[in-house]
């Protein structure tokens, strides 16, 4: 009795990567302007310790990563986000 390929059985399921694709939120949503004022939003784009999140983890393309940083350093500088935090989040 020779086994055909459809015949294989696995113990357990074979691993295949699927990864979601990255997309920049503010292009899908279509928002022109990001407010230094909201900073519920902008603590999104910053880690534990208050750093900004590089692109290639939030996905945000370069214009609107630039925004980001300009609004982040805005909220920072009027006191609405700390500089460094102990576990903002």
């Amino acid at each position: 009795m020779a086994q055909s390929n459809s015949d294989i059985k696995y113990l357990t399921p074979i691993a295949v990567d699927t990864k979601k694709k990255k997309y920049c939120r503010f292009l899908k949503s279509r928002i022109k302007y990001i407010d230094y004022k909201d900073a519920d939003f902008l603590l999104k784009f910053v880690n534990e310790q208050g750093k900004l999140l590089p692109r290639r983890i939030t996905g945000t393309s370069t214009k609107y990563q630039k925004k980001v940083a300009q609004a982040v350093k805005r909220a920072r500088h009027l006191a609405l986000m700390p500089y460094v935090g102990d576990l903002l989040k």
